[in-house]
């Protein structure tokens, strides 16, 4: 076989290859920008329910079972993800109130 037919085939299946890479590292990071700013979103989110829900709790002087509960799943999912000391130092001033 010439080696012009291998070195052409040769170069058209790197040149591929290297496309489908490329095209690969795009979408991977579109997708890795899209994750992370879903994440900040929902961080957003759970602070804002968990700030509400202390502040409320707080300024009410106790706080029932249910709230309390609750507001355990929203710190656990919130602490997971990586939430400030804002909303850590909210949730602990709530779990300390009397239990009516």
């Amino acid at each position: 076989m010439p080696e012009w037919i291998v070195k052409y085939w040769v170069e058209w299946a790197f040149g591929l290859l290297a496309t489908g890479l490329l095209a690969l590292y795009k979408k991977l990071t579109k997708y890795e920008a899209e994750r992370k700013a879903l994440k900040a979103g929902l961080l957003a989110i759970l602070h804002d329910r968990l700030y509400q829900a202390c502040t409320f709790y707080i300024a009410q002087g106790f706080i029932d079972s249910a709230g309390l509960k609750n507001l355990e799943y929203l710190y656990k999912s919130y602490h997971a993800l990586g939430g400030n000391g804002t909303g850590t130092e909210l949730y602990n001033r709530a779990c300390a109130l009397p239990i009516r």
